[in-house]
This record gives structure tokens, C-alpha cells and sequence, in this order.
């Protein structure tokens, strides 16, 4: 596959996955990105017709521009947001409004510099910002919260939620429904809080780790499980800054009862610079005779489930192990060696040298040379067929090591790529494939997503695990997109990957792995 047919998949399912993803979010994220991707989508299918030399280049040129740069903007924006840095985050988010004026971005900046008003004590100027953002739309919403948010009116925020928003607008609007577990929290109606969890807890799990941490830090916090909240500053929300961790940490401690503890973290916040945080402390040390909640069989569950999930989804992401992915680097590292002695004796897309070095050839196979089955997976065609595997090992190798560790992981890796080879082999000399040349790791990484799956199968079917759901349901999107690329692309060996991935979800299904001992 050459670079220009791998921008053209590379474009057409990027904008497919973005539009469907788009439509299924909430409303402010629909209508701007619909629209980019269904445009850049329809250039590069007619160019791909017209022109398909360089359909590639120029669809992968406005997919840049339109998708990808303001994609990796807004993260970044998001990430500045959280830790506070206001002004930063304006700037950056006046040139995301350029490239992408839709969905809210083009009033972002002014909301932004609200918040910095406020930061720095300038309520007025910060007032005057919101109420003229004030409206029934999404922005609008967003800017009436803040508004109640900044002088820590919680009570009214609250009344305001529960007559201008519906359950459909909390279900879609991630950061409307933040803002009522919070009100819910602020006032002590924790009861109010933990039904309110229960009812929206399936719209939570759609959101991404750092929204749905914290929403559960909030319920945590207001529950007084103050070193669950302690684990959830040091790992997925230890982005924000110490001042609102010490607000939470104080909340928590608060909550379990210990107000003199609370007290100490209260008044250090009242001499903070943020305005915002002040406002927050003087307003939680109002709160001295807050009562600990009763810990009744219905909060001692849900809280329990809380931690539960928050240890599940941090053994699946490799973060409780605190370790690197040594055994995938080292396999990593035999893939380079073996690109470096191709282009030693003779270069990567030398078929001579691919042969000589250990290509697999059926015919050869039958004939006794066996060892083509392995070292056929560690050889690759050019440095883009290099590259590309190189990532998806990476990116899948980690999860499986972890999962599995280092013994079972290598057998798993061996096994499904010499099985995938042996397959295409026995296919070829039977008339079933044309396969007569072949190289690449990709058959043995088809055998990680294929492990995967069968590890995310297990633990759903077995233990209800709910990010093994939200991984089963991705990782068979991901088989899905590989199959339609194989067989839209004749260099592509279909039965490779294809054999790969069954291969690897049957060992999956025999090897042992347990989270909970993890």
C-alpha cells in the first residue's frame, strides 16, 4: 500500500468514525463536525474518482487542517482549562474558532476570559461576559452555570437546573450534568446525589476517564471516602492544580467528620490567588455542622461500585502496574533490527533481500523451510508497512502484556503470528489465496486485538466488568474497519489478519487472567 491510498483509508474512516461519533454526542458537538467531515469525507471520494493520484494528499490535507488541528487544539485547550491556566487557553482557543467556528468554538475565547475575569477577582467584568452569552442553548447554559458558579450559589444553580434543563439535555450535556451532582452535593442532599448517580450512571460511562472521574470524586468527596478521593488526585485527575485538590480533599474530610482537618485546608484557600477557590472555601466553611452521611446498604453499594470501576478501569490501562511495557519494546526492538539488515543487505522493498532474510514463500514452507513462519513476522515491506505495525503492536502489545504478563504475552505473540503464516501457507497451496510472497507482523497484532477481545469478553460475561464492554464494543469496531481495509486493498493479506485474530481469540479464551489479584 503506498501513502496515498493509506490517506485516502485513513481520511474516509476518520471522517466515517467522527460523524457517527458526532451524532451520538451532545448536541454543541454535532452540527460543526458533521459538517467538516462529511465535507472532507465527499472531497476525497471525488477526488479519489477524478484524480486519484493525488486524492490522497489533498483529502489528507483538509483532514488536517479542519479535523485533526482543531481536534488536538481543543484537547489541549481542555487540558489548560483544568489546570486553570485561563489566558493560555484563550489564545489557543481564538485559533481553534478560525479553523472550526461551529459548535460553541467561536464563543469559547469570550467564555474563557470570563473565567479568567473571575480568577482574578474581576466579578463585574465576569458577570457582564456571561449574561450576554445567557441562553437556552448549550453556550447558554454553559454560561448562565457559570454565572451561579463563580459567588458559590449553589442553592439557586441548582433551582435554575431543575426547571430550565430536561433529563435529555443532562444525559447529552456532560458538563450541565457535573454541575447538578455538585449542586446536589453543595447543599447536603446526598441522598439527592446518589439517586441522582444511579439515574444518570449509564450517561456517565459514555463520557471520557477524566469527565466520569470526576463525577465519581464529586460523590466520593461528598460521601466522605477521603482517601478515594486522594487515589483519584494522584492518578487520572492528578492534571488539576493543588488548590483544587486541597478543596476536595477538605470536602472529603469534611463529609467523614473530621472538621478540624477540614477547617486547616479551608482557611489556607481563603488567602489563595483564584477568586473562584476563595469563594468555594468560604463557602464550605459556612457548612461547620455538616453532618456525615449515614452510611445506609443503598450508599455503602453505590460507593462500593465506584471504587470498584475506578480500580477495574485503571488495571486495564496499565496504571496500577507501574511498570513499563518492557516486552513489547523488546519486540519492538527485534522488528528494527531486522528492517535495519534489510536495508544492510540490499533495502526494504528488495524482494531478493526479503527472500533471503526469511519471506515466507508457501512453496519453500512445504518444502522444509519452516523457519520462514517466524521470521517472516519480523520482517516488513518498506518503511510504512514498518511504521504502521510498529504502532499497532505498541499500542495493543502494552494492553495484553498487562493483562497477561510477560510468559503468556510472548507465547500469545509467537504462536498467533507463526499460526497466521502457517494459515496463509496451507491457503496458498490449496488454491484459496495468491499469497506467494509475504512479510509482516500485522498477523501476530490482529492476535493481540484478538486476545483482547476474548479478555474483555471473559471478564464482561464473568464479572460484569463495565469498561470491558465499552473495550469489547471498540476492539470489534477495529476488526471491522481492518476487514473492510483488506479486502478493499489487494496488497493486504486478508487471511493473515483474519486467520490472526481467530487464532488469538481462541488462546484468549484458554489463557487464565484475573484483574482482581492484579
Amino acid at each position: 500500500m503506498d501513502i496515498n491510498r493509506l490517506l485516502i483509508s485513513i481520511v474516509c474512516i476518520s471522517c466515517i468514525l467522527q460523524i457517527f461519533y458526532a451524532t451520538r454526542s451532545s448536541a454543541r458537538l454535532v452540527t460543526g463536525w458533521t459538517v467538516a467531515s462529511g465535507f472532507v469525507l465527499a472531497i476525497t471520494a471525488v477526488l479519489s474518482y477524478l484524480t486519484p493520484a493525488i486524492a490522497g494528499l489533498i483529502g489528507g490535507s483538509l483532514w488536517a487542517v479542519l479535523i485533526v488541528a482543531p481536534s488536538f487544539a481543543m484537547v489541549h485547550v481542555n487540558r489548560l482549562l483544568t489546570q486553570h491556566k485561563f489566558q493560555q487557553a484563550s489564545k489557543i482557543a481564538q485559533i481553534v474558532r478560525l479553523l472550526h467556528p461551529a459548535d460553541g468554538l467561536r464563543e469559547q475565547p469570550e467564555l474563557i476570559k470570563g473565567l479568567e475575569m473571575a480568577q482574578k477577582g474581576l466579578i463585574d467584568e465576569a458577570t457582564l461576559i456571561f449574561q450576554r452569552y445567557q441562553s437556552s442553548t448549550p453556550i447558554g447554559r454553559y454560561a448562565t452555570i457559570c454565572l451561579y458558579q463563580i459567588n458559590s450559589r449553589w442553592s439557586e444553580l441548582l433551582i435554575w437546573l431543575q426547571l430550565n434543563t430536561t433529563k435529555d439535555i443532562l444525559t447529552k450535556e456532560s458538563y450541565i450534568l457535573l454541575m447538578y451532582l455538585r449542586s446536589l452535593g453543595e447543599i447536603g442532599d446526598v441522598n439527592g446525589l446518589l439517586e441522582a448517580w444511579q439515574q444518570f450512571k449509564l450517561s456517565i460511562e459514555k463520557t471520557n476517564l477524566g469527565t466520569r472521574n470526576l463525577a465519581r470524586m464529586y460523590v466520593l468527596a461528598f460521601c466522605g471516602e477521603k482517601e478515594q478521593v486522594a487515589k483519584l488526585f494522584n492518578d487520572s485527575l492528578a492534571i488539576y492544580p493543588q488548590t483544587v485538590k486541597d478543596f476536595w480533599l477538605a470536602t472529603a474530610e469534611q463529609a467523614a467528620g473530621n472538621y478540624e482537618i477540614a477547617r486547616e485546608l479551608l482557611l489556607n484557600l481563603t488567602e489563595c490567588e483564584d477568586r473562584r477557590i476563595r469563594e468555594a472555601a468560604q463557602w464550605r466553611l459556612s457548612q461547620k455542622n455538616m453532618v456525615p452521611y449515614e452510611r445506609t446498604p443503598l450508599f455503602e453499594g453505590i460507593v462500593e461500585q465506584i471504587i470498584t470501576e475506578i480500580q477495574q478501569e485503571a488495571w486495564y490501562k496499565g496504571s496500577i502496574i507501574k511498570r513499563q511495557p518492557k516486552t513489547t519494546y523488546l519486540i519492538i526492538g527485534f522488528n528494527l533490527i531486522a528492517f535495519a539488515l534489510e536495508i544492510a543487505f540490499g533495502g526494504s522493498t528488495n524482494l531478493i533481500t526479503l527472500y533471503n532474510l526469511g519471506a515466507l514463500v508457501p512453496q519453500k514452507v512445504l518444502a522444509g523451510e519452516w523457519w520462514r513462519l517466524f521470521t517472516a513476522t519480523f520482517l516488513h515491506f518498506g518503511w510504512l508497512h514498518l511504521t504502521m505495525n510498529m504502532f499497532g503492536l505498541y499500542f495493543f502489545g502494552r494492553l495484553v502484556e498487562f493483562i497477561l504478563g510477560v510468559q503468556r504475552y510472548l507465547f500469545v505473540y509467537l504462536v498467533t503470528g507463526f499460526g497466521s503464516m502457517l494459515t496463509v501457507t496451507l491457503m496458498s497451496v490449496n488454491g484459496y489465496s495468491k499469497s506467494g510472497f509475504l512479510v509482516g507482523a500485522s498477523g501476530a497484532i490482529m492476535g493481540l486485538v484478538g486476545v483482547s477481545v476474548a479478555i474483555f469478553l471473559r471478564d464482561w460475561s464473568r464479572d460484569k466488568v463495565a469498561i470491558a464492554s465499552k473495550n469489547l464494543r471498540q476492539f470489534l469496531l477495529i476488526i471491522l474497519l481492518q476487514t473492510v481495509l483488506d479486502l478493499t486493498t489487494p496488497q493486504i493479506s486478508f487471511i493473515g489478519h483474519f486467520s490472526g485474530t481467530i487464532i488469538g481469540f481462541l488462546l484468549g479464551m484458554m489463557v487464565k487472567h484475573d484483574w482482581k489479584v492484579r
